[in-house]
């Protein structure tokens, strides 16, 4: 089917969008020809004296207008941060670089200008947070029915998320796919409630935002490879993982009951590590003890088995004298350390005996505490 250059027919110029949909973002349609040359004349009229034209200066003019209409027909500028891409009757032919570009004038070629290079910006249960002019207490607003998720373990969680994309085909983009930015979005939050789907809430919560980022990106990377949207995920970024806003509170009480469990815990296995070396210690040097002292004994006995046997063989080499030097030893031993006076019965009666009498007046005092 032709394209209708009506206002009512089905191609681009009125409105339609061809068989791929509208289009997205294209530019504006370029004036026919007939149109700037009967307005080129009309304004010359009115500027020249009598409204007449002189045979010279009409084709002057006629010259400089098929000129200009000449070059913005012929060429088209592509801004550094996009890339030109040339329909010729509606079929995509070719990709015209930053700069000045040749192209055939409408209806013949007709070119999209996407911007390939800017970082697009989606926001997944949320809204107006990149929104800087807004009051800070309005700047987001919750989406609940993006946000809330069900767990794997069968938990509510709020997620909020970010999703920054990039075109990275930019036929693939326009043509493959009718509405790029709502495919992006429907795609980021399937693919985030898939994975928060197979996890458990309280990594999420926690230790596995990052790894959850990183799952996200690449599942969504590889369900728009699969459409041919020539979308590049450059990156995923969570905002808030939280509980529903109903159970928050308990939510929290449970959180805070299992970090004083696990603190607990590290203070009684530190506790462990250090009592159990220290009983260790102490039972290797009750072990240790043990051992000297077995050694000691067994040492002391073989040192006085020893010792008998050696005044054993005296002993039988002279009983007697060997007999007498042991209960002199033993008395010796034994009388060493009392106070003692000895009288020799044969020195004669030149001893006076002595009584110490003052030690006998010392008595001890009467229980009533009066001397008797």
């Amino acid at each position: 089917m032709p394209w209708s250059n009506q206002s009512g027919g089905g191609g681009w110029k009125g409105g339609g969008g061809g068989p791929w949909g509208p289009r997205p973002g294209g530019p504006g349609q370029q004036p026919d020809l007939e149109e700037i040359l009967r307005r080129g004349q009309d304004r010359i009229r009115q500027a020249m004296p009598g409204g007449g034209l002189g045979g010279p200066f009409t084709a002057l003019a006629a010259v400089v207008v098929i000129a200009l209409v000449g070059f913005f027909g012929f060429t088209v500028r592509v801004n550094p941060d996009e890339l030109g891409i040339v329909l010729r009757f509606g079929k995509y032919v070719r990709q015209l670089p930053p700069g000045l570009n040749f192209r055939w004038p409408y209806p013949i070629e007709e070119v999209d200008l996407p911007k390939v290079t800017r970082i697009n910006r989606i926001e997944i249960g949320m809204r107006g947070s990149s929104d800087l002019q807004r009051d800070a207490s309005s700047a987001v607003r919750d989406v609940p029915e993006e946000s809330l998720m069900l767990t794997g373990d069968e938990n509510i969680v709020d997620v909020d998320f970010v999703v920054f994309w990039q075109i990275k085909d930019a036929a693939a983009f326009l043509f493959n796919i009718q509405n790029p930015e709502g495919t992006v979005k429907d795609v980021a939050e399937s693919a985030m409630r898939e994975i928060v789907g197979q996890s458990d809430i309280e990594p999420i919560l926690t230790e596995a935002r990052a790894k959850t980022e990183a799952a996200a990106q690449e599942l969504m990377q590889k369900t728009l490879d699969s459409y041919g949207a020539g979308v590049l995920i450059k990156q995923v970024q969570l905002q808030k993982v939280d509980p529903p806003a109903q159970v928050i509170d308990a939510f929290r009480d449970v959180q805070a009951a299992r970090a004083d469990q696990e603190r607990l815990q590290n203070e009684a296995q530190a506790y462990a590590n250090r009592i159990i070396p220290e009983a260790r210690g102490e039972a290797e040097r009750i072990l240790q003890a043990a051992q000297g002292y077995r050694d000691q004994v067994i040492a002391l006995a073989k040192g006085d088995a020893a010792r008998f046997l050696s005044v054993y063989e005296q002993y039988k080499k002279a009983p007697d004298v060997t007999r007498k030097r042991i209960f002199i030893e033993t008395m010796e031993k034994v009388l060493s350390g009392t106070d003692k006076v000895i009288i020799d019965d044969k020195a004669g009666t030149g001893v006076v005996p002595y009584l110490p009498l003052q030690e006998f007046s010392k008595r001890p005092p009467s229980p009533e505490g009066q001397p008797q």
